[in-house]
Parts: structure tokens; sequence; C-alpha cells
């Protein structure tokens, strides 16, 4: 056995309880920017804690924005400059945080003077250019070597105009460009080229924006977007959403075991996407109920396969990918080419650990053909990519002999997954 490894024991009896999970890492990145931007103090309640997190807010102190945390009471308050970026120069360093990294590129294009936005190892493997492009469109001086971070903007505000877009390879490229354009000296106008993957989430920053007093004019399907020139977000007490990609653990941990968990803090009012991964399990044979503020998932005994396009939810397709081994009929997960370019390639991570244990998995350039078969004791890699340890999890909670390499890279968006996973045993 490796030296870091976390073992995770069958359930000896199916759940039968409710969870609550922690501040989403989406809106939390998003609100200590937009309060950042804002003129006055905000306050974020119930935000997130989490590596993620760490690497937005301390990005923001460096740039002279007062950042407060109170770890203890799940809350940021963040005095903001008014669309201004205090700091002339500054080094970032964003971990492997794509939010912070997309953001801060596109923030500091505000600013005054020289700033290096750069990462970890993955972060440097990671694609930024097609954001580069639209800004350099957008009259900023913005370069990369790679087309990975680190990326180097020497700032004199943003101009704004007009601008193409790619968003085929992450949504956050059109988010970061979205939440900085009230700030550029005129209107911006953007016009997506290509397919937009994960459209929810560009959805969740336009309803953010409008929360902080900001609207967007956008088509429907976003191929074009603009934001009109002088507005202005206000700060605000802000109350961040329990974290929906973080809750479908715990609804798919019901439908493999039979058992039955509510998830407080995300419903049918959510403003994230992943909300729909319950309708996902409720196709595979779950029971699903949605309130305002929960969902329940109560496991029936049997999971169906199914043919499943992920784009729009694609954070959650590694735990579809772990449930298909436990299907009658073979699963399809399809369209999620892009997460190939996230923490890990993750079609290749998934297929390569769930043949270590057994699975009949087939990769294909969008996705995965999951065939029913027994899966059996083994070890997962995780690849530094926290995604793929929680996922993968789950299948302890059925196998015995399961151990999760690397657990504590779920400290990047939920550093007590462990813990509130071993809660089903109660």
């Amino acid at each position: 056995m490796s030296d870091n490894v976390r073992m995770v024991e069958p359930l000896t009896h199916p759940p039968d309880c409710t969870v609550r999970v922690p501040g989403s890492k989406s809106i939390t990145n998003r609100a200590l920017l937009l309060a950042a931007l804002a003129d006055g103090e905000s306050r974020l309640d119930g935000a997130l804690f989490s590596d993620d997190t760490h690497y937005m807010a301390d990005c923001l102190r460096r740039l002279g924005i007062r950042v407060v945390a109170d770890e203890a009471n799940n809350q940021f308050t963040v005095t903001g400059c008014a669309g201004r970026v205090p700091a002339t120069n500054a080094n970032l360093y964003t971990g492997n945080a794509g939010t912070a990294a997309r953001f801060m590129v596109a923030f500091v294009c505000l600013g005054h003077g020289r700033y290096c936005v750069d990462g970890g190892d993955r972060m440097r493997l990671r694609p930024i250019d097609d954001l580069l492009a639209a800004l350099c469109e957008l009259g900023a001086q913005v370069s990369s070597p790679t087309g990975c971070p680190p990326v180097t903007v020497d700032a004199d505000g943003l101009p704004g105009g007009r601008a193409q877009v790619s968003a085929s390879r992450s949504s956050q490229y059109l988010s970061a460009l979205l939440m900085v354009a009230p700030y550029a000296h005129r209107d911006v106008e953007l016009e997506l080229v290509g397919d937009l993957i994960a459209q929810p989430y560009v959805q969740l920053t336009e309803a953010m924006m409008r929360q902080f007093g900001v609207t967007v004019d956008a088509a429907p399907d976003y191929r074009r977007v603009t934001v009109r020139h002088g507005q202005r977000y206000r700060s605000r007490v802000y109350t961040v959403e329990a974290d929906a990609s973080s809750a479908h653990y715990f609804l798919a941990a019901a439908a493999l075991t039979g058992g039955t968990v509510r998830v407080e803090g995300v419903g049918y009012n959510s403003i994230q996407g992943d909300v729909e991964f319950a309708d996902r399990l409720e196709e595979m044979g779950a029971e699903v109920a949605k309130d305002a503020d929960s969902i329940t998932v109560h496991g029936t005994g049997r999971l169906r396969g199914i043919t499943a396009d992920m784009n729009t939810i694609s954070d959650t397709a590694p735990t579809l990918a772990a449930l298909a081994s436990f299907a009658d009929t073979p699963v399809r997960i399809y369209n999620v080419a892009h997460i190939r370019h996230q923490e890990s390639d993750r079609v290749t991570a998934v297929t390569t650990e769930l043949g270590r244990l057994g699975g009949r998995v087939e990769e294909q350039p969008d996705g995965w053909y999951i065939e029913p078969a027994p899966l059996h004791a083994g070890e997962v890699a995780t690849y530094d990519d926290h995604r793929m340890a929680m996922a993968f999890s789950l299948i302890g909670l059925r196998v015995p002999g399961i151990g999760i390499r690397d657990p504590d890279c779920v400290r990047k968006t939920f550093p007590d997954f462990f813990a509130r996973l071993e809660a089903l045993r109660q």
C-alpha cells in the first residue's frame, strides 16, 4: 500500500440522513471578485474556505484590496475599490485554481502597471490563450509564451469595444470578461465563436452580476453579449449558496447504496447548474424530490444504464462514470472532451482508474462507454484532482478494499469531504 492512502469502508446499511455541504466554490470566487470591484464594504456569508478560495483572496490582497477572512463563521469581508486595482505591480500565484487564474488575468487589465499571474505545475498546462486573445481585441496588453500561465499583463486600463471569444475549452473565459466589462472605458460587445461549454456557469455569472447591480444584454445562447459602460457594482451582504458540485456526491451515494440522503442548501431555486445531476440519477432509477432549498434522493436498489450529454454539468461526469459499473445496462457519457484540460485529463484518468478496479470502460474522444462489471479492491490514483478523489471514493461505499491515494487533494474545494462521507454511517 502507498504511504498516503485513505481507505473507504463499505456501508453496513443504507444511509438515511440529512447532509449540509460547504458553500459553493464557483459562487465564492465570483463573489470575492464582484465585491472587490464594488464601491464599499461587502460581507459574504456562507463562503467556502478551501485552497481555491484561499488563492483568490490572497491575490486580491496582493493587489491592495482589503479582504478579511473569518473562517470560523464562513465569512469574508471585502472592501471594494470601485473598479480600481490599487497595486501597480504584483506577482499573483493561483495554485491550481482555474477561476482565480482566469478571473485575475481579466481583473488586472483594469489596473495601471505590470502584473504576472502564475499557477502550479498543472495550471501551467491549462490553456488560457482564448481569453488572452479576447482581451487583446479589447485593447489590453497581455502575453503568455505557452498559451498557459504564467501570463504577463502590462495594464493601463481596459479600453473595451468589440471582441470575439472562444469558450469551447472553458466557460471561465467568458465569465471573466463579463465581470470586468463594466469598468472598461466603453461598452464591451462580445461575439461567441464555436461552442460554449458549461453554459450554466455563464448563467451563474450573469445572475451574480445582476445581484451586485450590473445587467448584461445577452442572447439566450450567449452568441452575442453586451455589457454597457458606466454600470457599477454595489456593495452588499451576500449569502453564498451551498455547493451543488459538492452536494452531488452525497446524492449519488444514496442512489448507489439504496439509501436516502437529503442535501440542504440547494434546491430548485438554485442558480447552480449542477443541481441537474439529480435528474440523471432519476433517469437511472432513483427517486428524487426537490424543494426550494433541498434535494432528496432515495436509491431503489437498481441503477439503469443511460446515455447522457454531460457538457453543461461536466464536473459531475466522473461521478456518473464511477456509478456506471453498477448499472444493469451500459452507460454512455459524452460531450465532455473539455475536461481533458482541467485539474487532470479527466477522461483518461477515469478510464485508467476504473479499469484498474476491473471496470469495462472504453475511452472515447469526448467521454466513455462503460459496461456493467463487478469491481474489486484496489488503490485509486487521484492525479492531484479533487474530483477524481471524491468520485471514486463512492465506489468504496459498495466495494471492499478501495483506497484513495493522496486524499488531501480534496482541500481544493471540499476540505472535510471524507469526514462528511463518514457521516453517512450514522
